[in-house]
């Protein structure tokens, strides 16, 4: 049961790597990129590495969309204040 849960979370990642590939909007290749990063800390922890699944959690998830988020929103200023 528990490889049957890895497989399914692993399609949905590359699913989802298309997705951040392939969307129009940059806030959604953010936030897919963001979903990448947080189903390989499920399935690290499904694999017995917990100490991994953290820190993917932590770094690769949580730190970096949110450093993501900030550099787009501070680019989508920019542009605003260059155009207006």
């Amino acid at each position: 049961m528990e490889n049957v849960i890895i497989v399914v979370l692993g399609i949905v990642m590359i699913a989802s790597a298309f997705m951040a590939i392939y969307m129009k909007s940059l806030l959604s290749s953010i936030i897919a990129a963001g979903v990448i990063s947080l189903l390989a800390s499920v399935i690290y922890l499904l694999l017995a590495a917990p100490d991994v699944a953290m820190t993917e959690a932590a770094i690769g998830s949580g730190l970096t969309t949110v450093v993501f988020l900030y550099a787009f929103s501070k680019v989508r200023n920019n542009r605003e204040e260059d155009n207006g």
